[in-house]
């Protein structure tokens, strides 16, 4: 694969904006310049600037003189300017950067032709030929470099498809494991299991699950949804009753008992657009996972809100610390008790919505998070 490093080349762009600065709400404490290193984040970066890291698309708003800002590189180096009250943005590439229709590279091949990795996307249809007519070989240009993301996709990863969120009834009516075919006492990755039971005619995917966690609003103990833990996937060898399956991947042993639902079909969102609700929103957290007590950076919480609620995918809300109630010394009335204030503790970003409840990453913790915390529309 042919690359040219570019040392000492550098694109510099300046991007004068009529953006309002009280609007952006500027982050008071922004730094002058930063260059990108690898591990930051989109969100990362936007909130040394911005006091919403959301807002980070409408400061490069009328930034037609730079191709696609949003793709930042370890090594870009941002710099950030208050002028005439209005926000101003240069960004010069790192060394490594190869704009999109440089080719380079000290190649033996004797062509003209070069493939930019965004030519079949913009659908380029002219390639050079030789002397009779016959295409000439095109090399094709290869930016090494990885550009940074918005948020760590690593730390939600494994709960985009599992678990889910269930009706009190879908998976009691679920097929259940009755028995692991052969001699075997604990079933593994490509050993068969029977089930109760599979109709001819269904899909040939078929995840098993375990009753997990009832998710109920701590306000009022309405029960909201039922946690379906992921143990094991699996594909329909033979319907019926009972129905054999093989496990092609598990996450823990599965038991007599266990349910299981189709693999789900939705789309699993990646690229998120970080906003907040158009109305106002109150909600609670009700649980984290990943097995940790302390709710921290990155990690994911359950929230006593869904779709039928108004949240979305990509939907931003402020963590407040729940106001512990204290007992009144002083007071002239006795066991008199002051509720405190709750305090901003952080935000979150809706990944997964189900209808009662969503699962949110925690994109910023300025204190401790705990269950049962506020979380509102900023």
């Amino acid at each position: 694969m042919a690359y040219r490093k570019f040392s000492g080349l550098f694109l510099t762009a300046i991007i004068s904006m009529n953006v309002c600065a009280d609007q952006l709400q500027i982050n008071p404490a922004h730094p002058d310049q930063y260059t990108v290193v690898h591990g930051d984040t989109l969100w990362d970066i936007s909130g040394k600037f911005l006091q919403h890291p959301s807002q980070w698309p409408e400061l490069w708003r009328y930034n037609s003189q730079i191709r696609n800002p949003d793709l930042i590189y370890p090594g870009d180096t941002i710099y950030f300017a208050m002028v005439n009250g209005a926000p101003q943005v240069n960004l010069v590439r790192g060394p490594d950067y190869i704009e999109p229709g440089q080719s380079g590279g000290e190649l033996n091949i004797q062509s003209t032709c070069v493939l930019n990795e965004d030519d079949p996307k913009q659908g380029r249809t002219q390639f050079p030929v030789t002397a009779d007519g016959k295409l000439m070989p095109c090399i094709r240009a290869t930016n090494l470099a990885q550009a940074i993301k918005l948020i760590p996709n690593s730390k939600i990863m494994q709960y985009l498809t599992t678990p889910r969120v269930v009706g009190m009834d879908e998976l009691a009516g679920s097929p259940y494991v009755i028995d692991v075919a052969g001699e075997h006492l604990v079933a593994g990755v490509g050993d068969k299991v029977y089930v109760r039971s599979i109709p001819k005619g269904t899909q040939m995917g078929y995840t098993i699950y375990r009753p997990g966690e009832v998710y109920k609003n701590p306000e009022t103990g309405e029960i909201l949804g039922y946690e379906a833990q992921y143990v094991a996937d699996t594909d329909l060898l033979q319907a019926g009753d009972p129905a054999t399956l093989m496990i092609k991947r598990m996450n823990t042993e599965i038991r007599y008992g266990d349910r299981l639902m189709p693999n789900p079909e939705a789309d699993i969102a990646l690229n998120y657009f970080p906003r907040p609700p158009a109305k106002k929103i109150s909600t609670n957290i009700i649980s984290v996972q990943g097995g940790v007590t302390q709710i921290g950076l990155y990690n994911t919480v359950v929230i006593d809100k869904g779709e039928k609620d108004g949240l979305q995918v990509g939907h931003e809300l402020e963590i407040y610390q729940r106001g512990k109630v204290i007992v009144d010394a002083l007071s002239p009335i006795k066991n008199d008790t002051v509720k405190l204030p709750d305090e901003k503790a952080g935000v979150l970003m809706v990944f997964r919505a189900f209808d009662r409840v969503s699962y949110a990453l925690v994109m910023k913790a300025t204190q401790a998070i705990h269950v049962l915390d506020k979380a509102k529309t900023p």
